[in-house]
């Protein structure tokens, strides 16, 4: 019987003649079986979380009268609102979670916390949830003392032994033998959606697209299968990468996302530490420092495709790339190419910092003002407060000289009469004095100083901060000095 090949190795769907068993399958059975026991199936897409539950209720649990509801099909949308209020009794899978509103997320936490603590009531639903990402620890979020009543499940990923035994299921339908299964596995590290697409692909190279007459061996080189593989993959994800990658405002130059992508693409794990990762890479630490400590939670936050497969803790300061063909295919694109079509410049001088704030103290207010702001329109700013981790164990004068003179795009200076006397301030003058002929000091008035070596005709910024306090302070910053930086950035 002739078997086409996008049946045997699946990449939509449930695969009928390759499913494999994780690893934590029982485990999963047994829960599901628990009349009692709410269950929540957590990951990516792609990493077998409905397969598995469905193969679950086709084979072990036949009879036990499951309901398949899904928040991704209209259809079904009417009877999980009603459920969610409390008028469904039953055995329910309720699939793709992640998509409902917060506030329907909510009614089911409770009654799943319900439904558990008066084991054995039927009034009460079974459910069972499957939703991508950290479904299970927003549910706890939601319901904090609902954990220990839960079975909460990750699938885990196939065994090389696992894996070979998928490959064997396929090369059976097709009348085939891969070169090496080792290597399959090597790429794929057991994920059981990109087994399928790599046997796919390694049949398509070699021209295989249904069942063969004879025995065929099929061979493939790493390298043109890594090419077809991600070709195949980039209409999933490039969106996401390109996204991650321009940052939460695009400019030309802002391309520390893209550095700290390619960097973790360079790790044999999909989560780093992005301290230990900035200390270990000199050439990027720089673009991570800047990033890691409140502009990657922002872009992740706003933006839902960022969401749905990067995730940041600030505080711990993990990355994580979770979806494992994501992870694959930032691995082997082409770099350089994603550059171009991100938009970025090449061939420039390249930055740490896009400003570096130079203020004397008593107008530290007005910097953390600026830095604030900047921060927030996603530029990388040097204000000494934020970066004093970074710096510990180390002089500051050491730093200032490269930071003033060197890694920052454009300084700018908060000149008044406390700048022209303070040590500190006179300092870093001497640092950015020299670069007021590139056009890269940018001075901010805040009364009529004169400074030796800064011209009084430089274009700068007239400020005057006794006029206004406050709230009002705050936005004639924002009006008058940071929307005037940007533009000046803009403007490159």
């Amino acid at each position: 019987m002739n078997y086409p090949v996008e049946d045997v190795f699946r990449t939509e769907g449930v695969p009928k003649f390759t499913y494999v068993r994780p690893p934590n399958f029982n485990e999963i059975l047994v829960d599901i079986r628990n009349s009692g026991k709410p269950v929540i199936i957590e990951g990516q897409s792609g990493t077998g979380k409905t397969t598995t539950v469905k193969k679950i209720i086709d084979e072990c649990l036949p009879l036990a009268g499951f309901v398949y509801l899904s928040a991704r099909k209209a259809a079904d949308i009417p009877r999980i609102l009603h459920l969610a209020n409390g008028g469904e009794s039953g055995k329910y899978i309720l699939d793709d979670f992640h998509r409902l509103d917060k506030d329907t997320q909510e009614k089911i936490a409770n009654i799943i916390k319900v439904a558990a603590e008066e084991y054995g009531d039927n009034a009460y639903p079974k459910i069972v949830i499957i939703g991508i990402n950290k479904v299970g620890s927003e549910l706890i979020h939601l319901v904090h003392d609902i954990s220990k009543r839960c079975g909460i499940h990750r699938i885990k990923p196939a065994s090389p032994e696992t894996t070979s035994e998928l490959i064997s299921m396929g090369e059976q339908k097709l009348g085939i033998k891969f070169y090496d299964h080792g290597k399959i596995f090597e790429e794929s590290k057991g994920d059981y959606w990109l087994t399928q697409l790599i046997c796919q692909s390694i049949c398509l190279i070699n021209n295989v697209t249904e069942t063969n007459s004879d025995q065929l061996t099929l061979s493939f080189s790493v390298g043109d299968m890594r090419t077809r593989v991600t070709e195949r993959l980039e209409h999933a994800y490039q969106e996401a990468v390109k996204e991650f990658c321009r940052g939460n405002r695009f400019r030309s130059t802002n391309d520390p996302y893209l550095k700290l992508l390619r960097c973790v693409s360079e790790q044999d794990s999909s989560i780093v530490d992005l301290t230990e990762l900035a200390n270990l890479n000199a050439d990027v630490r720089g673009s991570i420092n800047n990033i890691k400590e409140s502009r990657l939670s922002t872009l992740i936050g706003s933006k839902i495709v960022c969401e749905r497969y990067f995730y940041y803790n600030s505080e711990t300061k993990l990355f994580a790339i979770e979806d494992p063909a994501l992870f694959y295919y930032v691995k082997h694109l082409n770099w350089d190419e994603l550059r171009k079509t991100c938009g970025f410049r090449t061939g420039e001088r390249d930055f740490e910092f896009d400003f570096a704030i130079s203020f004397a103290g008593e107008n530290r207010s007005i910097a953390r003002s600026i830095a604030d702001q900047l921060t927030m329109l996603d530029c990388s700013v040097f204000y000494d407060e934020h970066f004093e981790v970074n710096y510990l164990g180390t002089a500051w004068h050491k730093n200032f000289i490269d930071i003033f003179s060197n890694k920052s795009r454009f300084v700018v200076c908060l000149l008044d009469k406390y700048h022209l006397e303070k040590i500190w301030p006179t300092f870093e003058r001497e640092c950015f004095i020299p670069r007021i002929s590139d056009g890269a000091v940018i001075p901010v008035r805040l009364d009529r100083t004169a400074f030796p070596g800064i011209p009084q005709d430089i274009v700068g910024i007239n400020f005057e901060p006794t006029n206004s306090s406050g709230e009002e302070l705050y936005n004639r910053i924002t009006d008058e000095i940071s929307f005037k930086l940007i533009s000046r950035l803009d403007g490159i």
